[in-house]
């Protein structure tokens, strides 16, 4: 059996690391995925879709140290279940509405984004990057 995810998007958050009991490192992050289109009724929806990205060892410091919120990535690993639900994570938002996220164990993270983790970034080779995550109130985590 053989399971593989690809996302592409931005990250929500300035990524955290910290290191396994065994001494590995593992960095987590927010990726967010915006899609636009038009309804039936003509009018803009902009959909937002989270996923919870743990990336693992020496790809984990890297990402650490040169990723900042915002940053463009593509990301390809496996997906992972919630174990209460056997599907996404489920949580509240700050006005009330429900919303989830997909947890995703990297095995690559490629950058999207030029520049230092000091400067703006932008697209890099022409990539098509998605836009950054709308209000930060939003992040699931």
């Amino acid at each position: 059996m053989y399971q593989k995810i690809i996302v592409a998007g931005n990250l929500g958050k300035d990524p955290e690391m910290r290191y396994a009991p065994n001494g590995d490192a593992v960095t987590s992050m927010s990726v967010a995925t915006n899609r636009k289109y038009t309804d039936k009724a003509g009018q803009a929806v902009k959909e937002t879709t989270w996923f919870r990205v743990s990336v693992w060892g020496k790809q984990a410091e890297t990402c650490n140290q040169y990723l900042k919120k915002g940053s463009a990535v593509l990301v390809e690993g496996r997906l992972q279940a919630d174990k209460a639900t056997g599907g996404p994570r489920i949580f509240q938002r700050n006005d009330g509405t429900n919303g989830a996220s997909f947890e995703i164990t990297a095995e690559s993270v490629r950058f999207l984004s030029s520049g230092q983790r000091d400067g703006e970034g932008g697209a890099s080779g022409g990539q098509a990057v998605h836009d950054a995550p709308a209000d930060e109130e939003n992040i699931p985590f």
